[in-house]
C-alpha cells in the first residue's frame, strides 16, 4: 500500500474563498486612488459548528525607492511565515463582520501612494465557540462546572501568549473562573466584555488559514477623476502663419484653466524628421515649410530626449509645467515609441529596427495604410534589453523635467512585458506618475494593459452611439471585475477620429456627446480647439480623418468664435468638480426609458459627516447623498418628451415623497413625486438635462418632542 503524505498542517480547518477585490487570482493588483475606503469581502467557513473568526490584514507600501513587499515574481509564497506572521509590526488588522451565508466584510482606508498589500486570515476559534455554547447551556439550566474549567484553560493559554499587563489580567481572570463562587456567578464572569476583549486580542491563531497576499495599486486622485484637453503647441500662436511655441501655450493656459480642465495633453514635442515627410491632408510629398507629423520623431536636432527647436527650450517647457501647475493643470506628454528615418538611433542602434531583405528598414504599416515617415522599434530584437532601458531613460528624463502624466501612443503594439516592467519600475521611484493608454484595439488587449499598470485607457465610447450600446458598455466598465483594473477615459474626438455622428449631427450632437463623455465617465477628454469650435468636415466622405488635419499642418483657431462650446464645457467641468457623484463610476445606473433615442442614468455619492461640500450640509451634520440624474437625447433634430422610470434603489432617493430636480445647466428647479418622471428636451436649446436630485426643501420636518 502507498502511504499518502499528510497535509502540511491538517489542523487548519478554515476555508477562505472568493476574496474581493482580486484581479486574475492575485496575478495583478487591483486599483484604487488615494483616500479611498477599500472594502474587502471573502467567504470564510470551517467544517462543523465551531465559531469562525475572520480578520482583514493590510499594510502600506515601502518608501519610494525601495522594493515594495511582495511585488516580485519570486517573492515568498503564500505559506511563508515571514509574510503571514500575525505579529508582524507593519501589518494592520481589522476584524471582519459577517454578511450572512459565510460571507464576511471589512474595510481600510488608503492614505499612501504605491503598492499596498492585504490578505484575509480565518480560523475556527475555540474561545468564541466555548463562550457561545456556554451561554446556551446556562440558558438551558445545565451544569456548567466542567465547562468553566475548560474556559479557564483557554484563558491560561491566552495568558501564555500575552505579555505585560494583559498577561497579568488574563491570569487573574483564570483564577476567578476557577474560584469558589457559584457556577452562576462564574458564568457571568466568563461572558464579561473585558475578558472577551482580552481573549480576542490574544486569540489562538496557530491553526489559522491565511489567504495568499493580494496587492492594491494606489494612485493619485487624478488617475480616476480628470478632464483632459489636447492641443498642438505649434498651433498655439495668436498670429496666423507663425509656428507656435511653449511660451504661446503658457499664454493659452488661462483659456484651458478657465474651462476647468486639469490635464493639458501635448502631442510629441520632439524634432520631426524630413525623410518621407507628409504634407497637408496626408499627401506623400511635402512642400518646403510643411511642418511634418509630430509622431515622426527624430531629426538632426535629436530624438526622444530632445525638443523641437521651433517650440522652444527645456527651460521653456519647465516654465510651462510650472505655470500650468500653479493653475491646477498637469501637463501630459505623448510617449510615442517610434522613429523617423532621421532619428539618431537609426544610425547609432540599427539593431533596434527591423531590417528588410533589400537592406532597407521596415516602416510602419496598418494595411492598407502606409507610414513611410515612421520606423517602428523592434522590441524583440537581439538588443531588446538596450532598447527597453532606453525607453525607461526617456520616461525618467521627462519626469526630471516635471512631467508626471504620459499619454502612451499605441501601447498594444509593444510587448506586454515591457509595460509591466517599465510602469512598475517607474512607480517604485515615483508612485504619482500616471499612464494613459491610447489603445483602440480588442477588449481583452485593452484590459490586459490596464492590469499591467496603465492608470487609464481610451475607450470605445467614440463608436458607442446607440442607447443600448452605451448602456451595456458603460455598465461593463463601471462594475467589477473590470472596474478593479481598468480606468476608462472617454473622448468624443481625437486628432485621428472624427466620428460620423459629429460630421452630420451639428451642434446638438457635439453637445450630447460632450455631456455623455463628461458624466458617464469620471475621466474624459477632448481634442481642442477642434471640438469646442465644432470642426466636423472629413477629408473624404466616409472617413474619420479631418480635412486640413493639425497632424499635417499648423492651424490657427478663432477662440473668440461666438458659436464656441467653451461656455458649455466650462459649465460641465464646474458641475463635475462640485458634485462627488460624477467623480467616480461605481454607482452608475441606467433608468428605463420608452424612447429609443434618449437615455437616462444616475450617479450618487454618499454624504460625509462633518464636511461641507456639494451637498451643503453644515459641519458636524450627516450630509445628504449627492445624487445626479442625467437625461440625454440622441436625436439632434426633434424635441422629445420622454418618461423616465426611476429606480429608487439605485437612485438613492425616496421618490414616493416629494423631491426636487435642480437642472444644473439652466438653473431651473422642479418638484416631483413618484417613479414616472416626464422630461422635455429640445436639441435646439440643449440635448441634455443634468439634474441634482434631493428631497424637496419644503417638506415638513419631523416634530420634535419635549419643551
Amino acid at each position: 500500500m502507498i502511504d499518502e503524505p499528510l497535509p502540511q498542517d491538517g489542523r487548519r480547518r478554515a476555508v477562505i474563498e472568493a476574496v474581493t477585490p482580486q484581479v486574475d487570482g492575485g496575478r495583478f493588483p487591483a486599483k484604487r486612488v488615494i483616500g479611498d475606503t477599500v472594502f474587502v469581502e471573502a467567504d470564510v467557513f470551517a467544517d462543523g459548528h465551531d465559531e469562525v473568526v475572520a480578520i482583514l490584514r493590510h499594510r502600506q507600501p515601502s518608501a519610494p525607492g525601495q522594493a515594495a513587499p511582495g511585488t516580485g515574481p519570486h517573492d515568498a509564497g503564500p505559506n511563508d511565515p515571514e509574510r503571514h506572521d500575525p505579529e508582524r509590526h507593519d501589518w494592520s488588522e481589522v476584524r471582519m463582520e459577517p454578511l450572512g451565508n459565510d460571507r464576511w466584510r471589512a474595510a481600510f482606508q488608503v492614505t499612501h501612494l504605491g503598492r499596498h498589500e492585504y490578505t484575509v486570515e480565518g480560523w475556527a476559534d475555540r474561545w468564541e465557540t466555548w463562550r457561545h455554547d456556554l451561554e446556551k447551556r446556562v440558558a438551558a439550566g445545565q451544569d456548567v462546572t466542567v465547562d468553566l474549567l475548560i474556559g479557564a484553560g483557554l484563558v491560561d493559554g491566552a495568558a501564555g501568549r500575552a505579555e505585560g499587563q494583559d498577561a497579568e489580567a488574563l491570569a487573574t481572570w483564570s483564577v476567578r473562573l476557577r474560584g469558589d463562587g457559584t457556577a452562576e456567578a462564574r458564568s457571568a464572569l466568563a461572558v464579561d466584555l473585558d475578558l472577551h476583549g482580552l481573549m480576542r486580542r490574544h486569540a489562538d491563531r496557530r491553526d489559522a488559514t491565511v489567504h495568499p497576499v493580494l496587492q492594491l495599486q494606489v494612485e493619485p486622485v487624478l488617475a480616476r477623476f480628470s478632464a483632459w484637453y489636447e492641443l498642438f503647441p505649434r498651433s498655439a500662436s495668436p498670429e496666423p502663419g507663425r509656428h507656435g511655441t511653449f511660451r504661446d501655450v503658457i499664454a493659452r493656459l488661462p483659456y484651458v484653466a478657465g474651462m476647468g480642465f486639469d490635464v493639458l495633453y501635448l502631442p510629441p514635442i520632439h524634432p520631426i524628421g524630413t525623410t518621407f515627410r507628409k504634407g497637408p491632408n496626408n499627401v506623400t510629398t511635402a512642400s518646403p515649410g510643411d511642418p511634418g507629423v509630430p509622431w515622426a520623431i527624430g531629426a538632426a536636432a535629436g530624438g526622444h530626449l530632445a525638443i523641437h527647436p521651433d517650440l522652444g527650450t527645456a527651460e521653456d517647457l519647465r516654465a510651462l509645467v510650472q505655470e500650468a501647475g500653479r493653475l491646477g493643470i498637469a501637463v501630459a506628454l505623448d510617449l510615442a515609441l517610434q522613429a523617423s528615418p532621421d532619428h539618431p538611433a537609426v544610425q547609432e542602434h540599427p539593431s533596434w529596427f527591423r531590417q528588410r531583405p533589400d537592406g532597407t528598414v521596415q516602416y510602419a504599416e496598418n494595411p492598407p495604410k502606409k507610414y513611410q515617415d515612421i520606423y517602428p522599434f523592434d522590441f524583440g530584437s537581439d538588443d531588446w534589453p538596450g532598447l527597453w532601458r532606453h525607453v525607461r531613460d526617456i520616461v525618467r528624463h521627462w519626469i526630471a523635467q516635471g512631467i508626471r502624466v504620459f499619454r502612451v501612443d499605441n501601447p498594444h503594439t509593444k510587448p506586454f512585458a515591457l509595460w509591466e516592467w517599465l510602469i512598475e519600475g517607474i512607480r517604485r521611484e515615483d508612485p504619482d506618475v500616471i499612464f494613459l493608454a491610447e489603445a483602440f484595439t480588442r477588449p481583452k488587449v485593452m484590459y490586459r494593459l490596464g492590469k499591467l499598470g496603465f492608470s487609464q485607457s481610451y475607450t470605445y465610447f467614440t463608436w458607442r452611439t446607440t442607447k443600448q450600446d452605451i448602456a451595456e458598455y458603460f455598465t461593463e466598465l463601471s462594475r467589477p471585475p473590470v472596474s478593479d483594473f481598468f480606468g476608462p477615459n472617454a473622448w468624443p474626438n481625437t486628432p485621428d477620429i472624427l466620428h460620423e455622428t459629429l460630421q452630420h449631427g451639428g451642434r446638438p450632437m457635439f453637445q450630447a456627446r460632450l455631456v455623455l463623455a463628461a458624466t458617464l465617465s469620471s475621466s474624459y477628454g477632448i481634442y481642442g480647439p477642434a471640438f469646442e469650435l465644432q470642426e466636423h468636415v472629413p477629408r473624404e466622405p466616409g472617413m474619420e480623418e479631418y480635412l486640413d488635419s493639425e497632424k499635417y499642418q499648423v492651424r490657427h483657431w478663432d477662440l473668440d468664435n461666438p458659436d464656441s462650446l467653451a461656455p458649455l464645457i466650462t459649465r460641465l467641468n464646474a458641475i463635475r468638480r462640485a458634485h462627488p457623484a460624477l467623480q467616480s463610476n461605481g454607482s452608475l445606473a441606467f433608468h428605463a426609458m420608452e424612447d429609443d433615442f434618449a437615455l437616462a442614468y444616475s450617479k450618487r455619492a454618499e454624504g460625509t459627516a462633518g464636511e461641507t461640500g456639494a451637498t451643503g450640509a453644515p459641519g458636524g451634520a450627516a450630509a445628504e447623498p449627492d445624487v445626479i440624474l442625467v437625461v440625454v437625447s440622441l436625436d439632434p433634430v426633434y424635441p422629445r418628451r420622454s418618461p423616465v422610470h426611476l429606480d429608487p434603489a439605485t437612485l438613492g432617493v425616496d421618490v414616493d415623497q416629494p423631491f426636487e430636480l435642480e437642472d444644473l445647466l439652466d438653473g431651473s428647479v422642479e418638484t416631483w413625486q413618484g417613479r414616472r418622471l416626464e422630461v422635455s428636451i429640445d436639441p435646439a436649446v440643449c440635448p441634455a438635462r443634468i439634474f441634482r436630485v434631493r428631497p424637496a426643501a419644503d417638506r415638513e420636518p419631523r416634530a420634535e418632542s419635549g419643551g
